[in-house]
């Protein structure tokens, strides 16, 4: 009897908690926007908070980490998903039979839903980034831990129990066949609250092709009531979607019931990366970091390498010229021919030599005269 109160109790209180959490309309931006999530909903101000900044110079190398193994994704059935605008993002049920191996529990999947920008043209919307990168949008596939817990309410609150795909969005030129069965839809959900059925797909095809290269790191639910509970999965890989893909994503949906006179666009939906603090996130491969350059930095590089040039152009040409002056020299030298004795010097060498000849007849004459002793 008592094991039954006890039951009861903790049931109570828990919807009690559920009640106040869900009782509290927060927002991106205003009133109850990011920076005063923490006032109505304490645990987004603790310590093991996502999304992050994967730093690939500051991750750990696992090699026990093998890839992801995505469960029943590419059997979607013949039922219809759910597609719905919540006032926050888009989002949308699984079937139960989805799920993802290669991590400690299983997981089964639950819903995914999408971050995105403002329709601006600027590449910021995902809520992870990459060495201080982010991209146009970012993908999340929810699962919760099936071997502990009974459902995802339960198992959102505890310290295992939620894993989280994370996949990055860029935009390219092609249109994505895959994201396209969501974003063809998402004019029939323009306002919260707003569901429709749409047909099942290959649920894969949203996933990069390679699911071995990827970062691990626990973390929280990026919205309140931010628990401390997910798994976290980002893969290294992006996927492409089109330009107008992503402008119908960031364009077309509003935060807003129908029934309100002004209706307000469902944009910048992704949460500020919060401090790494003592966490350490894994990889499953070795990154190989590339430095990120600013436009400034560029052009002080291209500046600098063209002076370099030309004074390296200068030095060059300046050795090759004495080179050039230096032998020009030695052969003038080399064909220069002897210089002549001139007429002068050969008369004063011819009276040197006659005058000494004179001298020497001269002692001569002396030396018979003089008497024998």
């Amino acid at each position: 009897m008592d094991h039954i109160w006890t039951t009861l109790a903790f049931s109570f209180v828990l919807k009690c908690v559920e009640c106040s959490g869900s009782a509290t309309k927060w927002t991106y931006a205003g009133a109850v926007g990011q920076p005063e999530w923490i006032e109505f909903f304490p645990e987004c101000g603790g310590f093991n908070q996502s999304p992050i900044n994967v730093d690939t110079s500051q991750t750990l190398h696992d090699p026990t980490l093998i890839p992801v193994q995505p469960m029943g994704y590419n059997q979607p059935g013949k039922r219809p998903f759910i597609l719905s605008n919540n006032g926050h993002t888009v989002q949308m049920t699984l079937p139960h039979w989805m799920g993802v191996g290669g991590l400690p529990s299983h997981y089964s999947a639950v819903q995914l839903h999408l971050h995105w920008g403002n329709g601006v043209g600027i590449a910021t919307g995902s809520e992870h980034t990459i060495n201080g990168q982010s991209t146009s949008a970012e993908l999340h596939i929810v699962h919760y831990n099936t071997e502990v817990y009974a459902n995802m309410s339960e198992a959102m609150m505890q310290k295992n129990g939620l894993a989280v795909l994370g996949i990055l969005i860029e935009t390219g030129e092609e249109v994505n066949q895959a994201y396209g069965s969501i974003f063809n839809y998402l004019g029939r959900i323009r306002y919260a609250g707003q569901k429709v059925a749409i047909p099942s797909f290959d649920l894969q095809s949203l996933l990069p092709d390679n699911l071995s290269q990827y970062f691990r790191y626990n973390g929280s639910l990026t919205t309140p009531p931010c628990h401390e509970s997910v798994l976290w999965t980002i893969f290294n890989e992006r996927v492409k979607i089109s330009h107008l893909q992503l402008l119908k994503l960031e364009t077309v949906l509003y935060s807003s019931k129908a029934e309100e006179e002004e209706p307000t666009i469902l944009q910048d939906n992704y949460r500020a990366t919060q401090p790494l603090n003592h966490r350490t996130v894994l990889s499953s491969f070795i990154p190989v970091s590339v430095q990120v350059y600013t436009v400034g930095e560029i052009a002080a590089i291209v500046i600098g390498s063209l002076f370099g040039c030309i004074g390296l152009a200068v030095i060059i040409w300046f050795i090759v010229k004495t080179i050039r002056l230096t032998s020009s020299w030695d052969v003038l030298q080399s064909i220069q021919p002897a210089p002549q004795p001139r007429m002068q010097d050969a008369k004063e060498h011819k009276q040197d030599t006659d005058l000494k000849m004179t001298s020497n007849q001269e002692k001569t004459k002396d030396t018979e005269h003089q008497p024998e002793i």
